[in-house]
């Protein structure tokens, strides 16, 4: 059975994991002054995500945990939208896209159902 520190350990990463994932594969696109813009958004909003989630990891009590969840949640909920943008405007083959999509849900679902546990 898993604990708290164990499914931390993971989801730090996991978020990691993504934002490497979103660096290396949107740094491979040529410049393009609108691309630009969303790439470095999408930067700073999945970097934030794991860099946050990590914080979150080093809490010191429930409040501060509660606070740095929300801003993962909104970071996370974030670079989902620029996916999306992304999605929309064929700046990145859809197979690529897809598979960022659905790990970005699935760390969004999670941090959101652990949010909700915490507020309980």
């Amino acid at each position: 059975m898993m604990d708290n520190a164990d499914y931390n350990k993971i989801f730090a990463s996991k978020t990691k994991l993504l934002a490497i994932m979103i660096i290396k594969e949107f740094s491979k696109i040529p410049y393009n002054e609108a691309f630009s813009v969303i790439r470095k958004q999408i930067f700073r909003s999945s970097t934030s995500m794991a860099a946050n989630y990590r914080a979150m990891c080093r809490a010191r009590s429930k409040a501060e945990r509660f606070s740095k969840l929300s801003i993962v949640i909104e970071e996370t909920d974030e670079t989902l939208f620029w996916l999306e943008m992304l999605e929309e405007l064929n700046y990145i083959q859809q197979e690529i896209l897809l598979d960022l999509k659905i790990k970005t849900e699935e760390i969004l679902k999670v941090t959101s159902s652990y949010r909700k546990m915490l507020k309980d």
